[in-house]
C-alpha cells in the first residue's frame, strides 16, 4: 500500500463481511475498544492448578477417581468408559428427552471397552466418558477433539443429557458425559480409558460484572502483539488472528502435507510411534506455483504459513472457517494451550497444523491463502504450567507433523510422493 496516499474513512478492514463464524464470542466493551490487556481478574479459562481445585471439590468426578496426567495447562482429558454403542446416525437428545431414554431406539449393539476394540471407519459410535460434572452456575465448558484425534480423522463431539448442541456445557450443568466418535480416513482401535476428547472450563464473570470478556478484541491483539509477538512475522488480524496455509514447504523439505491412504490397517490410538508413515498416508511436494486442490470428502494434514505463539496468560482456540470462503473444513481439534510456541515453555514458535477436508466439490488453495482464525482468550488467573513443561506436550515447536501415533515423517519413502496438482488424474478412485 502507498503509504502517501491519504487514507478517507474507516479502515478498509471495517466494511469488509465477517467470513468467520462467530460462536461464543462476545461483544467488544469499552475497555476492549481502548486496547487495554488487563491483568488476570478471576474470569475466563480456567488453568490446571483450579481444574486440580475443581476434582478436589467435586466439580469434576469420575469412578475411581481422576489422574495428574489428565490435568493439561488449560484443560482436562476425558476417558472413555468401558461400553461403547453402534448407533444409526449422529443425533442430539434435545431439551425434552434425557440421552439415556433415547438410546435403545437407536442403539444398533452394545460392546466391552474392557479389552479392546475396533471402532470402523464410517460408522457412528456412542460411549459414555468415565468423567461427571456438577457445575455451578458460574462455569461453563466447551469440548474439542485432542490434537492426535483430529489428526487422526476422527471426528469426536461431547453430548449432554439433554444437550441441544455439541461440545458445549451449559453452567449449572450436572449429570453425565458422552463422546460420539466416527473414525472418517482409518478404523481405530479403543479401550476403556483411551483419550479421545479434551474440556475446557470458563469460569463466567457474575451478573453485576458483565464489563469482563474472556475474547481479546481486535486492538487488545494488536496490542499484544506489540508487547509479546503472537506469531513469528506479521499478525493479521480481523476478528481474532488469521491463519494461513503453507504450500511452499520450507528450506528444509519440500513436504507440504499428507493425505490419508484408503484401505488401510487400523490404528490403535493408545500406541505412540508405532505406524510407518508410508502404510496410512501420501506425502504431498509443493508445486511450484504453490498450489493445491482439494479431492471431496479426502482428508488432508498441512501447515500454516505462520510460527504461533500462545504468550502464557491466554489460550487460543480455532474457530471453523465459514463457507462463504469456500467449501473445506480446517481444523477439528482447535485447542491451543497457553505456552504453546512460547520460548519460556521452550517452543520456538509452532506452526498451526490443520486438519482439512474437503466437500462436495473439488477446491484449490493457495499457499498464504487464509484458511482459519484464531480467538485468544485470557485466562482466570497465571497457569501453574505451560504448554511444553509437561510430558503431556507431543508438538512443541513442531512444524509439519502427523499424530504422535506415527514414526518421523523421514520414514516415508520419497518414491511415493508426487507433485502437485495432479490429484484427481494421478490417483485412483
Amino acid at each position: 500500500m502507498d503509504k502517501s496516499r491519504k487514507s478517507i474513512g474507516p479502515p478498509m478492514e471495517d466494511h469488509l463481511p465477517n467470513l468467520f463464524q462467530d460462536d461464543d464470542v462476545r461483544p467488544a466493551r469499552s475497555h476492549h475498544e481502548q486496547g487495554q490487556i488487563d491483568p488476570p481478574s478471576g474470569y475466563g479459562i480456567v488453568p490446571s492448578q483450579r481444574i486440580a481445585r475443581l476434582i478436589e471439590d467435586g466439580t469434576i468426578g469420575a469412578l475411581g477417581g481422576i489422574g495428574p496426567g489428565q490435568i493439561q495447562p488449560a484443560s482436562l482429558d476425558l476417558r472413555l468408559g468401558r461400553y461403547a454403542y453402534r448407533v444409526r446416525a449422529s443425533f442430539l437428545p434435545g431439551r425434552k428427552r434425557s440421552l439415556q431414554s433415547q438410546l435403545p431406539e437407536l442403539q444398533l449393539h452394545k460392546f466391552d471397552l474392557s479389552d479392546g476394540a475396533v471402532l470402523e471407519r464410517g460408522f457412528v459410535y456412542l460411549v459414555q466418558l468415565q468423567e461427571s460434572l456438577k457445575l455451578p452456575k458460574s462455569i461453563s465448558a466447551i469440548a474439542n477433539p485432542k490434537s492426535s484425534t483430529g489428526r487422526l480423522d476422527v471426528f469426536t463431539r461431547l453430548i449432554t443429557e439433554y444437550g441441544d448442541v455439541f461440545d458445549y456445557v451449559e453452567p449449572g450443568y450436572t449429570g453425565a458425559l458422552y463422546a460420539e466418535i466416527s473414525p472418517r480416513s482409518f478404523s481405530i482401535k479403543v479401550r476403556e480409558g483411551s483419550k479421545l476428547n479434551q474440556i475446557r472450563f470458563r469460569q463466567l464473570a457474575p451478573a453485576h460484572e458483565k464489563h469482563h470478556s474472556f475474547v481479546l478484541s481486535d486492538l487488545q491483539l494488536r496490542n499484544l502483539h506489540k508487547q509479546s509477538p503472537i506469531v513469528d512475522g506479521e499478525a493479521i488480524i480481523r476478528k481474532g488472528l488469521h491463519i494461513r496455509v503453507n504450500l511452499l514447504g520450507t528450506t528444509q523439505s519440500k513436504t507440504i502435507g499428507y493425505r490419508a491412504q484408503r484401505n488401510t490397517g487400523i490404528v490403535d490410538v493408545d500406541e505412540i510411534g508405532r505406524y510407518a508413515v508410508a502404510d496410512f498416508w501420501e506425502p504431498l511436494v509443493a508445486h511450484a506455483n504453490g498450489r493445491l486442490i482439494l479431492d471431496p470428502c479426502e482428508f488432508y494434514i498441512l501447515a500454516s504459513s505462520e510460527a504461533l505463539i500462545i504468550p502464557p496468560h491466554f489460550a487460543a482456540e480455532m474457530v471453523p472457517i465459514d463457507p462463504m470462503m469456500g467449501e473445506f473444513r480446517v481444523h477439528y481439534a482447535g485447542f491451543f494451550d497457553p505456552g504453546f510456541g512460547h520460548a519460556a515453555a521452550g517452543g520456538a514458535g509452532s506452526r498451526a497444523v490443520l486438519e482439512v477436508r474437503s466437500h462436495e466439490v473439488p477446491f484449490f488453495l493457495e499457499t498464504g491463502q487464509v484458511v482459519g482464525r484464531l480467538v485468544y482468550e485470557r485466562l482466570a488467573e497465571p497457569p501453574a504450567v505451560l504448554y511444553g513443561q509437561g510430558s503431556g506436550s507431543n508438538y512443541q515447536s513442531q512444524g509439519l507433523k502427523l499424530s504422535k501415533h506415527f514414526m518421523s515423517a523421514e520414514s516415508a519413502p520419497a518414491a511415493r510422493t508426487q507433485t502437485l496438482p495432479r490429484s484427481h488424474k494421478a490417483r485412483k478412485k
